[in-house]
């Protein structure tokens, strides 16, 4: 049997609600297998010392190009597929999950890029994660900007 897997890790949420980390929702009008088609420009306060506006919006608008292009092509796949699934045993909604896993994967390839380009320099890493939607059972991914921990090279022996 044909199955995807989601190499994301699913985080607990004691863990996402650290002091060090800063959340970036999704503010998109459609989510699709947890992935929305936007993420929020607006840049967070606690950012202020550590990151210049421009980079962060700079950031965030390249991910959100790139979610633009993949999640409304798999959005119509995804119509296409459920009005076609009846005639096909369910095999026409195996092509939203490929691209699903395709923009994902696209949206992390940005992130990387920004990481070694600008965050990891000043000790900030950005992931995807998923996380589990306020008042409701579903998931959804949210971008994590993390405080990466610096190794002591100084210590005692």
């Amino acid at each position: 049997m044909w199955q995807v897997t989601d190499e994301i890790e699913t985080t607990d949420e004691r863990e996402l609600l650290n002091d060090d980390n800063i959340i970036i929702r999704c503010t998109g009008n459609i989510t699709i297998f947890g992935l929305c088609n936007r993420y929020n420009t607006t840049f967070p306060p606690r950012l202020t010392a550590k990151v210049a506006p421009e980079e962060f919006t700079e950031t965030i608008n390249k991910i959100n190009r790139e979610l633009r292009k993949n999640v409304d092509f798999t959005w119509k796949a995804l119509l296409l597929g459920c009005l076609c699934c009846c005639c096909s045993c369910g095999i026409t909604l195996i092509p939203p999950c490929i691209l699903n896993n395709k923009a994902k994967r696209q949206v992390k390839k940005v992130l990387d890029w920004e990481n070694t380009r600008v965050y990891n320099r000043i000790g900030l890493n950005w992931v995807l994660r998923r996380y589990q939607c306020e008042r409701s059972p579903m998931m959804e991914y949210v971008l994590v900007l993390e405080k990466v921990r610096q190794k002591q090279i100084l210590s005692t022996d």
